[in-house]
């Protein structure tokens, strides 16, 4: 089958769309977020599509506010779908940060892109005007995978110590309480330090290994599994394995018999954040509605402030953040793999 690429409309945002036997992926393009990678057998897409209503985050205004609650992370939650990017920070911003207009997460999830999509390729570009840092992609199909080569370029003559995090995150229907399960290369992993939510279930800050997490009854959490409660809300950080190349993560779905993962060069992102949101938060837009999981693969073990992040430097012995040098472009690749199983897979490859 040829191999087909267009410019569209997605849930009501503009984007672009590349498409083969196997799979149809789609590209917002403002923000730049991977909203669809559809299995075309089954036709679901693992990514997750926020139940509220998706907007361009330039469209979004604080003032007349009255679905995303009007609050810091609002601009980014009225636009966020599927795949973003998190850059040059991981989390929110200091209050003098977002008084001069940045977000949590960074502008990479909320500027414009440039979309290109032609036969088995779809390039994003874009700068970052605040962070003077320049984004691009590119997505390449391989049959039910798809290549991704990412790229940024330090703008300035000043070294930049830089969070950079593949923020992936799953959603119904794909995702399902105590059915969808992982797998992963993790290894050596900790609770987040402080409270998530009103609905946490695991010990804050407790480290452990993967993937029984500790809880304060002084039992454990198979995060092999997702959450069969009915609210929750949790954030672990795990070091994947550094003696792998490759470091990955599996999701599956039995209902739907779809393997979904990724895969990455350890050395690139070293760190993977589980972010669980279900059915916790109150507030809006999430409303109690909102059923996530979040495999955020990246150069920084929690979403922190930078400061935050700075100070805290590294956790067991490995770097909480990267350097990108003056008038720098770092490159790096990953693979996104979507296709049928029979089962959840012990491991995920490139070449699967």
């Amino acid at each position: 089958m040829a191999l087909r690429a267009m410019t569209t409309s997605y849930r009501e945002r503009r984007a672009a769309t590349i498409e083969n036997a196997e799979l149809r992926v789609t590209v917002l393009a403002e923000g730049g977020h991977i909203a669809e990678v559809l299995d075309k057998r089954s036709g679901v897409n693992p990514l997750w599509t926020p139940p509220w209503p998706s907007i361009e985050p330039g469209e979004y205004v604080a003032s007349s506010d009255t679905t995303y609650g009007a609050g810091v992370e609002s601009q980014l939650l009225a636009g966020i779908m599927g795949h973003n990017l998190c850059l040059d920070i991981f989390g929110g911003p200091s209050a003098e940060e977002f008084a001069a207009g940045l977000q949590p997460h960074g502008e990479a999830s909320i500027v414009p892109y440039d979309l290109v999509a032609s036969g088995e390729e779809l390039s994003a570009a874009a700068t970052l005007p605040e962070a003077r840092l320049r984004v691009e992609r590119r997505l390449r199909l391989n049959g039910s995978a798809i290549h991704v080569r990412e790229s940024v370029e330090n703008l300035t003559a000043t070294d930049r110590p830089v969070a950079w995090t593949q923020h992936v995150t799953l959603g119904p229907p794909f995702l399902t309480n105590g059915s969808t399960e992982f797998r992963a290369s993790a290894t050596r992993s900790q609770v987040f330090e402080r409270p998530f939510g009103t609905a946490d279930y695991l010990s804050p800050g407790a480290i452990f290994d993967w993937p029984h997490a500790p809880r304060p009854d002084g039992g454990t959490a198979d995060l092999r599994v997702f959450s069969e409660r009915a609210k929750s809300g949790a954030y672990t950080a795990h070091l994947m394995d550094p003696n792998q190349p490759d470091a990955f993560f599996a999701a599956y779905s039995p209902a739907h018999r779809v393997m979904f993962g990724y895969v990455w060069r350890q050395k690139d992102f070293p760190w993977m954040g589980i972010w669980e949101e279900n059915r916790s938060r109150q507030q809006p837009p999430w409303n109690g509605q909102t059923i996530t999981r979040g495999m955020e693969f990246g150069v920084s073990p929690f979403p922190e402030t930078r400061r935050e992040m700075i100070q805290r430097g590294e956790l067991f012995g490995v770097p909480a953040y990267r350097w990108i040098p003056a008038r720098t472009r770092i490159e790096v690749e990953y693979w996104i793999v979507c296709r049928e199983a029979e089962r959840v897979p012990d491991r995920v490859t490139a070449a699967a």
